[in-house]
């Protein structure tokens, strides 16, 4: 019931504000008040080679749905695949800030080997404000904040750099380098080891502290292949820094050098409310 209530609260303060603000003016407009006008559904579907847990040497095949809701003539001057979901409530063209989440899947230690003896980490979310701003056309810098919920009770940030230029008029070219840090309650969800875990699992101790999570490098190549259809590829390296390096469970059965390589496909729906 707890954590019901908490990912209640949690959907209400990150899409449910924007209703609120506009309630006054729904008995103006149609049945579908503050929803009344020319919007977008985008979905579709990305899929990926990644490090099978945060920390593993071994790597598997995961596959994620997209789903994207907006208004028509809204244009995006820039969008990454890390980017978490967002809703802006400044917006001057060069700078956008607001809230931001992102959803936190389980990990059954029981399901990979090197893991056994461990504690498993629940399903849960993050919560908390993202800020971007353009310093030159060709240049979007993203930090976002977030706060655990269930799953940890840490504080994350991340921070993104990247340079992007149109090849052609329906094919753009993206990347640049990314930083992660964390307090310490993240890395003992995903990195520690306490001393019973340490018995049933043989890695040595480990008790973390705060800092910085990883270093690394992101890029896409993403085609508009039609007017509603586009695709993308795309690449992340990561260095894991700190408090994640010092791991027993990187340093005895993993590697600080995790590698992310996908594809993803999207379409758009477009669709009037009155």
């Amino acid at each position: 019931m707890k954590t019901g209530r908490v990912f209640t609260a949690a959907a209400v303060l990150l899409f449910g504000i924007p209703a609120i603000a506009n309630a006054a003016d729904m008995a103006d407009k149609s049945r579908f008040g503050w929803f009344t006008g020319d919007w977008s559904l985008t979905v579709g579907v990305s899929t990926y080679a990644e490090p099978e847990f945060e920390g593993a040497s071994s790597y598997h095949i995961s596959a994620v749905p997209l789903v994207s809701f907006s208004r028509q003539g809204t244009a995006t001057r820039f969008s990454s695949r890390n980017d978490n979901i967002s809703i802006g409530f400044v917006d001057t063209g060069d700078f956008r800030a607001g809230l931001t989440g992102k959803f936190i899947f389980p990990r059954d230690s029981s399901d990979y080997r090197d893991l056994r003896g461990l504690h498993d980490v629940d399903f849960g979310g993050e919560l908390g404000l993202f800020a971007e701003f353009y310093p030159f056309d060709w240049m979007r810098v993203r930090g976002e904040v977030r706060k655990g919920i269930v799953t940890h009770d840490a504080i994350v940030g991340d921070l993104a750099v990247d340079a992007f230029t149109n090849l052609t008029p329906a094919l753009q070219i993206s990347g640049g380098p990314r930083l992660s840090a964390a307090t310490a309650d993240y890395f003992k969800t995903y990195y520690g080891v306490n001393a019973a875990e340490s018995t049933l699992s043989g890695l040595s101790p480990y008790s973390p502290g705060g800092g910085l999570k990883s270093a690394g490098f992101g890029g896409a190549l993403t085609w508009k292949t039609t007017d509603k259809v586009t695709t993308s590829l795309f690449g992340e390296y990561e260095h894991l820094l700190g408090p994640a390096a010092d791991s027993s469970i990187v340093k005895e059965r993993g590697s600080p050098n995790q590698f992310l390589l996908g594809v993803s496909a999207t379409y758009r729906f477009d669709f009037s409310l009155h």
